[in-house]
């Protein structure tokens, strides 16, 4: 690797940090915005309009320095080294997971690779992995806080993460099989083609797989209606009860960042990426057509994470017993029929049709 290659990954990685840090920002905005829309109020709309500054665009700058000027509370009877362990085990699981991510059309023939660690041949098994550590981060701050509205939530939490990891993964195979490969780039290729016209989206080829890896995501995420873990009305805050100012800061930003991550993903699997049917084709790699893939997959990615913040303002939270009953006796048995008839007609059509 040489010293130009590395400047340029660490340049990469400036950009996409900068960018992704900035847009956590504004979409705790929107998300305000909507959960005002839901509920028929006004929400954000004074700060920045003495300095002109329309639609409250200065208030995701207003919300940041309030995080960093507040005092930072630690209790006396917290374990210490644990408890500030935590936030930065959330926050630097969340933000890895980048590395695989393609943000853009990737290969050698584009004029800049939209992925940090392109090539990489077990990228979708990367982000699970890595996702996945996140749980550590909320167990650590359960148990760090010694404060038994923590420890439950905590305790809870990784009852959830762990039991919607399985159908999580199990949704994700059935395109593994189709795709042949765990490269998300290549995934993406081989939806770009036509079958009698019509789109090969993991959508279409796995409905009952996007449905199962959306909800699977969305428990993921720890977010309505799957927020058990902080559910404020039973255990006050949850695991982050104890916690304020830059370090609670650091819990919302690895929640928004694992949304980002979500909705990237689901793009990438099963709305073909970069694809729009009949305006973009995987030949097209001069610098114009690249800013029209990127603007593709921005907008699906940002289509999705609305759709996310609209089901939280508008669905109740699931009792406890309802949440493990939907995934153990529901999403995983679908998840295994999913995957056992996928393979099945896998093998079929490469037996006697290819």
């Amino acid at each position: 690797m040489t010293i130009w290659v590395l400047i340029g990954i660490l340049i990469k990685i400036l950009v996409i940090v900068g960018i992704t840090q900035g847009t956590v920002a504004y979409l705790i905005l929107v998300e305000r915005k909507i959960a005002a829309w839901a509920q028929d109020r006004i929400g954000p709309n004074r700060c920045g309009r003495t300095l002109g500054v329309p639609f409250a665009l200065i208030q995701p700058l207003a919300d940041g320095a309030k995080m960093l000027l507040k005092e930072d509370v630690i209790p006396k009877y917290v374990t210490k080294p644990l408890y500030l362990l935590a936030p930065w085990i959330a926050i630097v699981t969340a933000m890895i997971g980048f590395a695989v991510v393609p943000f853009g059309p990737t290969g050698p023939e584009q004029i800049i690779d939209f992925q940090l660690a392109p090539n990489v041949d077990i990228g979708i098994l990367y982000v699970l992995a890595v996702g996945s550590l996140a749980v550590y981060g909320v167990i650590l701050a359960g148990w760090a806080s010694n404060n038994k509205y923590s420890f439950i939530g905590g305790l809870r939490s990784s009852a959830q993460l762990i039991s919607y990891e399985i159908p999580l993964g199990l949704s994700i195979l059935g395109m593994v099989l189709i795709a042949g490969s765990l490269d998300l780039s290549k995934i993406i290729n081989w939806q770009t083609q036509k079958f009698y016209g019509i789109p090969c989206w993991g959508v279409l080829a796995q409905p009952l797989g996007f449905i199962l890896f959306f909800t699977s995501a969305f428990a993921e995420t720890n977010r309505l209606p799957f927020d058990l873990p902080e559910s404020e009305q039973e255990l006050v805050g949850g695991f982050h009860t104890e916690y304020s100012a830059m370090k609670f800061g650091m819990f919302f930003l690895g929640e928004y960042l694992h949304v980002i991550t979500v909705s990237f993903i689901t793009v990438i699997l099963f709305f073909g990426g970069w694809d729009f049917p009949y305006l973009t084709y995987p030949e097209q790699t001069a610098w114009y057509w690249t800013i029209l893939k990127v603007a593709v997959i921005t907008i699906k990615v940002m289509i999705a994470i609305i759709f996310i913040m609209w089901i939280r303002w508008t669905l109740p939270r699931f009792r406890y017993d309802q949440l493990m009953d939907l995934a153990w006796k529901s999403m995983i048995p679908l998840a295994l029929i999913n995957l056992v008839a996928t393979a099945a007609i896998v093998q079929l059509v490469r037996t006697y049709w290819s």
